[in-house]
């Protein structure tokens, strides 16, 4: 007989039950010299476009706010910025994310931080009828409807990454 294996339920996993929101746990293999969307994508056998990451970003005016990105862009410093109404941002320190959010990197899920913060998700999101996101540890994904992720969370819809054309720029 094969064995079922148990997953814990994480907060972001009780909070979506709690708002009887449709979603699925997904786990997968975590590799700790890797914790790169990339990396998941291949673990879930999903193309990366449906595989999102959180970051947390620090304005010059309001604050701590959420990027919600596919995988394997890079955050647009400038649009993050316009976009959450600040002059400048910059992610935080990675030692910082544990105090701010509750999350430790790789794990970190834009639902049940310690304290609501503003929320962005990148436009690419609405292309498809799921999308995957931290379940809020490592080695777990929350498989959910972007819609239901953007209303639970309070989220804009934005372009908050690099373009393709714009990234010679920055490498140069």
């Amino acid at each position: 007989m094969a064995k079922t294996l148990k997953i814990e339920k994480t907060n972001a996993a009780r909070l979506l039950d709690r708002a009887k929101i449709e979603y699925a746990l997904i786990p997968y293999t975590v590799d700790e010299d890797n914790l790169a969307a990339t990396h998941v994508a291949e673990e879930l056998g999903e193309d990366i476009a449906t595989v999102f990451k959180t970051l947390i970003l620090r304005g010059d005016r309001t604050g701590h706010f959420v990027c919600v990105i596919p995988g394997d862009k890079e955050v647009d410093l400038k649009a993050a910025a316009r976009v959450s109404g600040n002059k400048k941002c910059d992610l935080i320190p990675m030692k910082e994310l544990l105090p701010t959010t509750g999350y430790i990197r790789g794990g970190c899920s834009p639902i049940g931080m310690k304290k609501p913060f503003p929320t962005f998700i990148h436009t690419t999101a609405l292309d498809h009828p799921y999308i995957y996101i931290s379940a809020g540890v490592r080695g777990l994904q929350i498989k959910i409807a972007p819609a239901d992720l953007i209303a639970f969370v309070g989220a804009k819809v934005e372009c908050v990454v690099v373009s393709e054309e714009e990234k010679p720029l920055l490498e140069a």
